[in-house]
């Protein structure tokens, strides 16, 4: 959903200057004004117990010899501003369930076992270009209730000085139960396409995926 701006609006935020510096060639307005990263509740299983070991990955955890089970997977994307502008330093909290749909919380009563050896729960940085990068596995659909099964999701919390905590939820393109999901379903399309990682790659045998952040404001 494109927001249509006058050459006053345009002047009044400061767009006029930065777009006189494009190429010539047709330029789509989502190069300029995108919709902000649609928000979703945190959900019941926001990591209650601190860990030592929070890094970009998540198949391994330190001190401990075994790998994760599961498809192991690199989620990369970045973090910029309604204008398109990379937000450098954002902090970005990530959690997630394991490959069998397990979530390692006090809470998650799912009788599918814990992987002791998946770290479940990263927090990192963008980069000075608004950059991210981590590598997890694909987690596991799991039920939220008897009639609700959850697709498989990755759950995003992203903290930046002069910008609204953006708390949401990325979504695997093709996934049958994305449409039967009650959270995903009652997203506009728009904001459904926002919220869905795109396939684009793959890196030592490891699916890629990219999910670009936008957060609200500039």
């Amino acid at each position: 959903m494109m927001k249509k701006l006058s050459r006053r609006d345009l002047v009044k935020f400061g767009v006029v200057g930065a777009l006189a510096g494009l190429s010539k060639t047709t330029e789509s307005w989502s190069e300029v004004i995108a919709m902000p990263t649609p928000e979703e509740v945190e959900g019941p299983f926001y990591p209650v117990t601190d860990q030592i070991d929070k890094d970009a990955d998540m198949t391994q955890v330190t001190g401990r010899s075994g790998q994760a089970l599961g498809r192991y997977i690199i989620i990369r994307g970045s973090v910029k501003n309604s204008l398109g502008v990379p937000v450098k330093n954002a902090t970005i909290d990530i959690w997630q369930a394991n490959a069998a749909g397990r979530y390692d919380h006090p809470r998650d009563s799912n009788r599918a076992p814990l992987d002791p050896y998946f770290q479940g729960w990263a927090v990192i940085h963008s980069d000075a270009n608004g950059l991210f990068r981590f590598k997890t596995i694909k987690p596991g659909a799991y039920p939220a209730s008897r009639s609700w099964t959850r697709p498989p999701h990755i759950h995003f919390k992203i903290f930046k000085q002069g910008f609204p905590e953006l708390i949401t939820q990325m979504y695997f393109p093709n996934e049958p139960l994305n449409a039967s999901d009650l959270l995903f379903s009652n997203k506009t399309p728009e904001e459904q396409k926002a919220m869905v990682a795109q396939k684009t790659d793959k890196y030592e045998g490891m699916e890629v995926y990219t999910y670009n952040i936008v957060l609200h404001g500039h």
